[in-house]
């Protein structure tokens, strides 16, 4: 299937969105719910796996195409955004959480990139999803966030999201580095991934950093986040009340379970008094 060749913007610094913008009968895939505007000549259709016309082996080529969504943890439905009109028309994807967006040219990078499973953001029609399952079995067990990943092929442009602050590195052949699993945004696929246990059982239990790192190998090129939206999600989830109502910052009696009640009085708020 020929690739849409679109032309795009990337704007904002730390919550961004990219515009995509789209001659008359080309079109765009996105993840569901990543849309944040679009031209009114823009037609929205949803459809089974990844928006590819022509799947093969029929429906069943559509439900396998869906099925790998479902794996790596994605929605069963694509979103495809076709440019009806006779003029350019945009359509804009935002980024989930705050971190950068980073264009990928595939035919750049051979064809196929591996990323993380909710890395993906949106692309131009022709660009397949699938999953990229690590062949050992110790990754298979133990990868948690690495083990399941998607795979793009193509040669057009595709954008994934990554948290925080992104850094690209180009490994040497025999190179190698270890990284966290949920650090890891994408690579190409000639790099080698495997899991490496930390190695001190003091530091695996006491460091916070895991039990596991990825061994990545060059040669080819890895792209790394400073913030994995678990790791986000974890530091949220510590500070949030575990047994309901507000927590008072600032309190100096934090594990009193009416400080948030005294806070009140002490403020002010809490008599009939005026």
């Amino acid at each position: 299937m020929a690739m849409d060749v679109v032309d795009y913007e990337i704007k904002g610094a730390e919550m961004q969105f990219v515009e995509v913008e789209l001659d008359p009968g080309e079109a765009a895939i996105g993840e569901a719910g990543s849309m944040m505007f679009m031209d009114a000549a823009i037609a929205m259709d949803t459809v089974f796996g990844d928006g590819r016309q022509n799947a093969g082996g029929g429906l069943f080529g559509k439900l396998l195409s869906a099925g790998k969504r479902l794996v790596t943890g994605e929605s069963l439905f694509t979103t495809v955004y076709t440019n009806g009109g006779n003029t350019k028309q945009r359509v804009a994807f935002a980024a989930p959480y705050p971190g950068k967006i980073l264009p990928m040219n595939l035919a750049q990078l051979g064809g196929t990139l591996i990323c993380q499973k909710d890395a993906f953001l949106c692309a131009a029609r022709g660009v397949t999803l699938g999953i990229a399952l690590q062949q050992k079995l110790s990754t298979g067990f133990f990868g948690g966030e690495g083990f399941i990943m998607q795979r793009l092929d193509g040669d057009g442009l595709a954008f994934v999201h990554a948290g925080g602050t992104v850094v690209k590195r180009e490994l040497q052949a025999g190179q190698t580095l270890l990284v966290d699993t949920g650090c890891v945004v994408a690579y190409t696929p000639d790099v080698s991934f495997e899991i490496q246990f930390v190695g001190k059982i003091k530091t695996a239990l006491f460091g916070g950093e895991g039990l596991f790192f990825a061994k990545m190998t060059g040669p080819g090129t890895i792209w790394l986040q400073s913030l994995p939206f678990s790791r986000l999600a974890s530091r949220v989830f510590a500070a949030a009340p575990q047994r309901g109502g507000s927590r008072e910052e600032g309190s100096m009696l934090p594990g009193f379970a009416g400080a948030g009640i005294l806070g009140g009085i002490l403020g002010g708020s809490g008599g009939d008094d005026e």
